[in-house]
């Protein structure tokens, strides 16, 4: 299919459409109805742009200024409001860390690691709906299915403010992950929807700075909270941490409604002009058009049944098994014996910190079209970070440790999301049960590392530090091995395209980022 800058974009789309309806029909992959469904739909389709090429916009060519303008307007609309969707996101997930710097674990006669399991439990509930829920939201509106989301998980964090108990706190630690899960994963894919594998990088950093950003937030609000409201109506300092940031959330997911965008398709603040550009900029940097479907358990087969999915699901789960250690890094401050507001305040610079790395690192990774060396570099700090922690007793080195922990695991960890939608770009269904499985997997990690921080193993918590500096070392070692697939399926790719004998809809010219 032509996809240069002297295609007109009404041609190239109207084209598009009807080799897409051509193609499923020599696949003999629709039944009559639904031929004839595709076929109604391809005649209103062609209205609107005969419609579009009689406005005397025929000889209207696509540039460089043109696809600059479309992205600034994509990126004013998605970015902003997917950062503070995060933010908020990680803010009622990760209020339990802060809570309990707060007194949560005296309020409510926690014991042993009762604390622990109930940070387990939220990931139970979380990693069992990502997988359906991806494939779901190929078949919905992002712009409703996302915020509703928000809205049921702002609810429930809310409603923690008023637990009595352990087992209710449980309860409700559960619910909460299973109505989180789809956000996270359905952010990606999102974005893998907007930009081509040169952009996703970067976008993906901002997106996952706004957790990092969480971290410091959540400092600073607990800390305000512990000095100012702390008694006030009767409430316990943590009871208002919950209330404040669930109600914030709520606001937000609401506004977000009439924000966020749905496919470049289907989007209707667009004119025709800019969803076509929108759709063939895409399709130009995955290789083939999100437009084609196939069936949903067919795209979870294909995923399910290639290998680079589970290689970076080994990145993916070593990378957050070590990075478990941010739901204790409150835990590990209070090490340092400072009172709570103080303990509160120094959480935030470390997360700081790590956001500028991971904005650095992406812009980085996106410039050179290069992933594998731009995980591997913070990979290592953050294990020297892990075994500096372990290795002393000293205020100065252990809070400087926390700094290369963080940097070190989540500034690179964006990239290696970046990674799976460029190494999966299609078909659609595929990349969306891939970016879930993906992260489920990663997810199973947070079931079992909070029993890494057990009370009874502070302060030094060597058993964990070391444990994480070997997951680091995993995460190396599967990194490498992708590296090395992707160079070999390269090859093959290029041996095709000289032969005249690229497959599956793949454009001449696509290869993997390495």
């Amino acid at each position: 299919m032509p996809s240069n800058n002297n295609t007109d974009l009404g041609q190239y789309a109207l084209l598009s459409r009807n080799e897409e309806v051509d193609e499923l029909k020599h696949e003999h992959c629709l039944d009559k109805e639904d031929k004839k469904a595709v076929e109604d739909d391809d005649d209103h389709e062609d209205i609107a742009l005969e419609d579009y090429l009689d406005t005397g916009s025929r000889n209207t060519n696509t540039s460089p200024s043109d696809e600059k303008a479309l992205l600034r307007k994509i990126d004013a609309r998605i970015m902003p409001t997917l950062i503070l969707m995060i933010i908020l996101n990680y803010l009622d997930r990760n209020a339990l860390a802060n809570a309990r710097v707060q007194g949560l674990e005296k309020s409510l006669h926690l014991t042993g690691s009762e604390f622990n399991t109930a940070i387990s439990v939220f990931f139970i509930g979380y990693i069992g709906l990502q997988i359906p829920s991806n494939l779901l939201l190929t078949r919905v509106r992002p712009s409703i299915y996302l915020p509703a989301c928000m809205i049921a998980w702002g609810t429930l964090s809310g409603m923690t403010a008023f637990v009595k108990g352990y087992h209710s706190l449980l309860f409700l630690r559960f619910f909460l992950g299973m109505v989180e899960a789809p956000f996270f994963p359905g952010a990606l894919f999102l974005l893998s929807s907007w930009y081509t594998k040169e952009e996703l990088a970067l976008r993906t950093s901002l997106l996952y700075s706004g957790s990092l950003l969480s971290g410091a937030f959540g400092g600073f609000v607990g800390a305000g909270i512990e000095a100012g409201l702390n008694g006030v109506m009767g409430l316990d300092s943590w009871r208002w941490l919950f209330l404040i940031e669930s109600s914030l959330t709520v606001v937000l997911a609401v506004c977000a409604i009439f924000i966020l965008p749905d496919y470049p398709h289907t989007t209707w603040w667009l004119s025709l002009e800019e969803r076509t550009l929108a759709v063939e900029r895409v399709a130009r940097g995955s290789g083939m058009q999100d437009r084609k479907h196939t069936k949903l358990l067919s795209g979870l087969r294909m995923a399910l049944t290639d290998y680079k999915v589970w290689l970076l699901g080994l990145i993916i789960i070593t990378k957050t098994s070590a990075g478990a250690v941010t739901s204790f890094i409150p835990t590990l401050v209070a090490t340092f014996e400072y009172s709570k507001i103080n303990t509160l305040l120094l959480i935030a610079p470390p997360y700081l910190f790590a956001t500028a790395t991971a904005l650095v690192i992406s812009y980085s990774s996106d410039k050179h079209s290069e992933r594998s060396y731009h995980i591997l570099i913070p990979i290592t700090s953050a294990m020297a970070g892990f075994f500096i922690f372990a290795l002393t007793t000293s205020l100065i080195p252990r809070y400087m440790s926390l700094f290369l922990m963080l940097a070190g695991v989540y500034g690179s960890y964006n990239v290696a999301l970046a990674w799976i939608s460029s190494t999966l770009p299609h078909p659609v269904e595929k990349r969306s049960a891939a970016i879930a499985i993906v992260n489920t997997v990663g997810n199973c990690a947070q079931i079992y590392s909070p029993f890494m921080y057990l009370p009874e193993w502070g302060p030094g918590y060597l058993g964990a530090m070391v444990a994480n500096g070997g997951f680091c070392l995993a995460c190396l070692g599967a990194v490498w091995v992708l590296r090395g697939y992707l160079k070999r399926e390269n090859g093959r790719l290029l041996k095709a395209e000289m032969e005249g004998g690229m497959k599956g809809g793949i454009k001449r010219g696509f290869t993997y980022i390495l």
